[in-house]
Order: C-alpha cells, then structure tokens, then sequence
C-alpha cells in the first residue's frame, strides 16, 4: 500500500530522497551538473510529499510558488525499485491537489 504525507523540506524522508534524486542527476548531467544544481536547493520549500510503501519513503515531490497562482513541481523522485508501481502518479496528483488548495 502506497501512503503519501505532506510536509516541508525539512523532513528527513524528502532529505534522503532528494540526496539520492541528486546523485543520480549529478551522473545523468555529467559536466553541467553544477550549473542545474543552483537551481535544485531545498532549503525554502514550504510544501512537499513523501510516498511510502509498506512505511519505507520510496518518491517525494514538492512545490513552490513561481508567481502568484503559479506552483512550480520540484524535486520530483522515485526510488528506482519502486518505479513502474504508479508513485509518481501518486506524488504528482497530490501535488496538484495542494496547488489547488493554496
């Protein structure tokens, strides 16, 4: 069973899993990597979702606000053993729905 909880950045679950997000980033994007990492910071975001399956975090997301009534998704992720089991649509709608709250 997938659970998903809000949250803010300061989560240790979303920190975990931004931590790994990152390290497979810094090998997709090779030398360019520094340049998007100044774009990937946490330490301001208000509202993130961590998804758990069987209580182990295995995807998080976030948002933030790029313009008054525009959210913007960040730090999306899943943990490449959960992929293909529908987590990210989870995140992405909760997400949504959040956005549309706010």
């Amino acid at each position: 069973m997938i659970r998903i909880i809000r949250t803010s950045s300061e989560n240790p679950d979303f920190i975990e899993l931004v931590k790994k997000l990152d390290l497979d980033l810094a090998e997709r994007d090779g030398s360019e990597h520094a340049f998007y990492a100044q774009y990937n910071k946490i330490d301001k975001i208000k509202y993130a979702v961590v998804a758990y399956e069987d209580e182990r975090p295995v995807g998080c997301g976030a948002i933030r606000e790029y313009e008054p009534n525009v959210m913007e998704v960040k730090r999306m992720y899943t943990s490449p053993e959960s992929r293909g089991h529908g987590i990210a649509t989870l995140v992405l709608n909760e997400l949504e729905d959040w956005a549309t709250e706010l």
